[in-house]
């Protein structure tokens, strides 16, 4: 089972996700790093864990407001290792062709920013392809096709609930079963309330491929050891 830490990136810095309400985010203060800078953040995260893949979450962007471009620049060169799992609100083919001819990271389609199923379908076949099925209480973030048609889907799905991002409420295990129910075999990352390895534990007997976490990483509640065991 693949944790993979989230950055939340508004106006530069990394902000503390908070049940998805973004007006109420500010910039994160962690034991893990001096600052809130990007680069700061993410190897205060790597000091916890060697971890592979981090998610980036450029909400500017996803906002309409300005790709955090400056940012994933010296994420880029700081963390050359590392690979990236990048939402940034693209919604059409153009701006997601040019994405992935230039980046060698991964792109996120994220629900709530796609006006129609089409770009998600066309782009299903793609390696480095995500979507993320967002989730704002019991309501669907997105075109209702795109969560009915599973012939849209890629390999790799992100269930994601945003009422329990940052809450501590524990993961949307039913939503998530769901999901995977309908899934036919592609890989399902959970992401929203994750708490602690009791809770990761409980997400690999339904049998998702990973978790995206942030708070419990922050907060101690998830540990590098906690971490190391789930690998063994």
């Amino acid at each position: 089972m693949q944790v993979i830490p989230v950055l939340d990136l508004k106006d530069g810095a990394v902000v503390r996700a908070q049940i998805g309400e973004r007006d109420r985010y500010r910039p994160i203060k962690t034991p893990l790093a001096p600052s809130s800078d990007p680069v700061d953040v993410a190897r205060g995260l790597l000091s916890v864990h060697p971890f592979q893949t981090l998610y980036i979450a450029d909400l500017d962007a996803i906002e309409g407001l300005g790709a955090s471009e400056a940012a994933m620049r010296r994420l880029r060169h700081a963390l050359p290792q590392v690979s990236l799992w990048v939402d940034n609100g693209i919604a059409d083919p153009d701006s997601a062709s040019a994405w992935l001819a230039r980046a060698n990271h991964h792109l996120v389609l994220g629900s709530e920013s796609q006006r129609d199923a089409k770009l998600v379908g066309a782009l299903s076949g793609h390696d480095r392809v995500v979507l993320s099925l967002d989730f704002r209480a019991a309501q669907f973030a997105g075109p209702t096709e795109l969560l009915d048609d599973t012939r849209a889907w890629p390999r790799r799905l992100i269930v994601m609930t945003l009422a329990r991002v940052g809450s501590g409420a524990g993961p949307d295990t039913a939503r998530i079963a769901q999901i995977r129910a309908r899934a036919g075999g592609r890989s399902i990352y959970a992401a929203g309330g994750v708490r602690d390895a009791a809770d990761l534990a409980a997400l690999q007997h339904l049998g998702v491929a990973g978790a995206l976490v942030a708070t419990s990483l922050h907060d101690g509640r998830l540990t590098g050891a906690d971490l190391a065991r789930l690998e063994a």
